[in-house]
């Protein structure tokens, strides 16, 4: 048979959904018709040395001509080599690590992407830079290219993507600042590493085949660190494109990093759930950009706004824009919590010729409160306050209210706090792994933008700054800090990164009390996942639990995926009748979460000792008096460096009256504290 025949007869069924996954800003429909991704699986006698081939040609011959005519047209292909196929060779670390991004593009003449005292990148590096001539490439940003079809340079004009990459791994900025606030030096998380843009998105949304397309070009490119701050609802991952995007990744030492989405705090709401990825939720930082709100009846509430303009004297107050009431007026709206939904309404209300407004926290925000870079004088409540201004409105005869501006405060507490926002476990594709795996700062970053913010434009073009919230601020901090510790230890695999991650992470804030949720109670490691990442610490955990893609692939087996589904995720035919069968929780993950209906759970755990080469560990055990747990060994004894120990974790409820328990085990040397989470839910 033809071999162009036999491979259009293998194409697989299983045809990708491609308009799922978004970014963090406004996602809109770009076209009513479909898009599909056909993976293609060669024969068995078929070279996996495909470098040689143009498979954009190759894989139009399978096109009939019809579809030529047709509402089938193809006007746009991408081949994936990488993120699909899995015809690669090893390629080995070396000195200076590459953060990729997926995003909306880049600002190359930003200066926080100056590459001053720069080294060139590694040899390994295989990328291109597609800015044009006027644009080019430096040592700092050393790739960009556009995945959405024709031939333009991968250039941001949403601002999600210059922030994400300067948060990652931007150059020092001094003077750095949102309209004069929270001025300072702007800095991200590995100043030193490399970067590549991936343009994925544009302001209608993204398309899965053009978020594979990235990540099979950043695979192929050599990337150290994927940062993907998108995500979409929870589905199957032999249908998840990031999830068999990363598993690629993850084959070739790429450690994947992607946020936990913005829908919470319902549960089961998180995104990226593959236990391949670091998946980021987001929290809150200890500075404020205060403007206090202050009602007629002598009463105050402290809100924030990045636009800090002079005090706005008491006006008349009403609630909500209506006809022809907002003259003069201090306007107190209701909205959604999104930066962008703040900024429309305070256009609105500016328009309709209002003179300030209080952004009222919708009830879900609890006492979360957001710094955007408004308009107008502006305040943003948190619910609680919100509420009372609303029935302050409700029961005066005269409302009024001015607002003062009080600047940018740190050390606020508590902080940090978890943001409403952040997606919430327990995951709908794999409950027994806990997820989110972490928690970052999420919450009022400001970090790099393409263009100028607020009323005032004191700043030039590639000194502007932002200050935005979202999953999507908190991942690129990861991924900074992942590639610091890659640097730090270029053997290390993704999950061992990972792992120093999770069991560094702390779960106390400053003052030594329970890290809180929105509503400020202790908030739950569906929550937090393992902590609040703590980047000193996660360069030498001491410990780290590590994790091969056999393993991966007993756990896929074990999960019920099909032999035909393991191999869309893994590239590996046939995987699961060849090889055994794991539960969740007997992955070597670094933390345990398991059905409360269970009852009972005796899972090995085994770690690889990363620190000194005579060290000593014993076991403290943190859970509730319900709960009997045991660890077996309680002391491990290391005398070599790599050296791996194994042991057993048991624990034992009452399956009906023990709903929900939370807690830990820690291994504790004199200079580590290696601590694994644990729920029962």
């Amino acid at each position: 048979m033809d071999l162009r025949l036999q491979l259009a007869f293998l194409v697989l069924a299983s045809l990708l959904a491609c308009t799922t996954p978004t970014v963090t800003h406004e996602s809109h429909e770009r076209s009513t018709r479909s898009t599909y991704i056909v993976r293609v699986r060669p024969p068995p006698n078929f070279s996996t040395d495909m470098s040689s081939i143009n498979l954009e040609i190759w894989y139009r011959s399978f096109v009939p001509p019809l579809l030529g005519t047709s509402r089938l047209r193809t006007p746009f292909i991408h081949t994936y080599r990488e993120a699909i196929l899995g015809a690669w060779s090893s390629i080995g670390m070396r000195d200076g690590s590459i953060i990729g991004l997926l995003d909306t593009g880049i600002d190359v003449s930003h200066a926080s992407f100056n590459d001053e005292g720069m080294k060139p990148p590694p040899t390994k590096w295989r990328g291109s830079c597609n800015f044009g001539d006027a644009k080019k490439c430096n040592n700092k940003l050393i790739g960009g290219r556009a995945l959405l079809g024709g031939h333009y340079p991968p250039e941001d004009s949403i601002g999600h993507g210059i922030h994400t990459a300067s948060t990652a791994a931007g150059r020092s900025v001094e003077g750095a600042r949102v309209l004069g606030n929270g001025n300072g030096t702007a800095t991200g998380m590995a100043p030193h590493a490399h970067l590549a843009m991936y343009q994925v998105c544009n302001e209608w949304g993204c398309y899965a085949s053009d978020i594979i397309a990235g990540m099979d070009a950043a695979i192929a490119d050599g990337v150290d660190i994927l940062s993907i701050s998108l995500g979409g609802k929870s589905q199957p991952f032999d249908k998840d494109v990031i999830a068999i995007g990363a598993f690629s990744a993850m084959k070739k030492g790429i450690f994947v990093s992607c946020s936990a989405g913005n829908s919470g705090p319902l549960s089961s709401t998180v995104e990226n759930e593959a236990p391949w990825v670091l998946t980021v939720g987001a929290s809150t930082i200890d500075r404020q950009m205060e403007a206090i709100v202050k009602l007629g009846d002598g009463r105050s509430f402290v809100g924030e706004s990045a636009y800090q303009p002079s005090n706005l004297d008491s006006l008349p107050l009403v609630h909500q824009l209506g006809s022809g009431n907002a003259e003069g007026k201090v306007v107190a709206c209701d909205l959604d919590g999104s930066s962008s939904s703040q900024l429309q309404i305070g256009r609105n209300v500016q328009k309709a010729g209002g003179a300030g407004m209080i952004a009222l926290g919708k009830e879900v925000s609890g006492q979360n409160t957001f710094a955007a870079a408004h308009i107008l004088p502006a305040s943003y409540v948190n619910s609680i306050d919100a509420a009372a201004i609303r029935q302050y409105i409700k029961n005066s005869d005269k409302p009024t209210a001015s607002i003062v501006f009080n600047g940018t405060l740190l050390g606020t507490t508590p902080a940090p706090v978890v943001a409403y926002f952040s997606s919430r476990g327990p995951s709908t594709q794999t409950p027994g792994i806990l997820k989110p795996d972490i928690i970052g700062p999420g919450v009022n970053v400001i970090a790099a933008w393409p263009f100028k913010v607020g009323p005032r434009y004191e700043d030039g073009k590639n000194m502007a700054f932002n200050s935005i919230s979202g999953t999507s601020m908190s991942t690129p901090h990861l991924s900074g800090i992942a590639a610091i510790i890659k640097s730090e230890h270029p053997d290390w695999s993704p999950a061992a990164i990972k792992s120093a991650i999770m069991t560094t992470a702390y779960v106390l804030d400053e003052k030594k009390k329970p890290i809180l949720d929105e509503k400020l109670i202790p908030a739950g490691h569906f929550s937090i996942g393992a902590g609040h990442v703590n980047p000193s610490r996660a360069i030498n955990p001491g410990l780290t639990y590590d994790i091969d893609e056999k393993q991966y692939i007993a756990y896929l087996c074990g999960l019920g995926y099909r032999d035909s589904q393991v191999e869309i995720i893994t590239h590996h035919k046939g995987a699961c009748g060849e090889g055994r069968k794991i539960t969740e929780a007997e992955l070597n993950y670094p933390s345990i979460a398991v059905k409360a209906s269970a009852g009972k759970l005796v899972v090995n755990r085994t770690v690889t000792n990363v620190g000194d080469a005579n060290s000593s560990y014993t076991v403290e055990i943190e859970m509730p008096k319900e709960v009997t747990t045991s660890v077996s060994p309680s002391k491990l004894e290391f005398t070599k460096a790599n050296e791996k120990k194994t042991f057993t974790v048991s624990l034992t409820w009452d399956a009906i009256a023990s709903k929900h328990a939370e807690g830990s085990f820690k291994w504790v040397s004199d200079k580590h504290t290696v601590r694994s989470p644990i729920v029962i839910f």
